[in-house]
């Protein structure tokens, strides 16, 4: 599991975007994002880099930590 924050999320519609973006990557990935917290923990067989590049190609910050 990887568990990661992302800054720039504002709404239903950002977690949706990430959540697209993530699936896009990995077809089979699953992720738990709480959009107050700005928290997302993802089950995913790629690499945490992978998954990072495809989150911020849609315009979100992955934040270490």
């Amino acid at each position: 599991m990887i568990e990661i924050r992302i800054e720039g999320m504002t709404c239903g519609g950002c977690v949706a975007s990430v959540k697209k973006a993530i699936l896009a990557a990995d077809q089979a990935a699953s992720a738990e994002i709480d959009l107050a917290s700005g928290k997302a923990a993802i089950e995913t067989t790629l690499p945490q880099a992978r998954i990072v590049e495809a989150i911020e190609a849609a315009g979100y910050d992955v934040v270490a930590g």
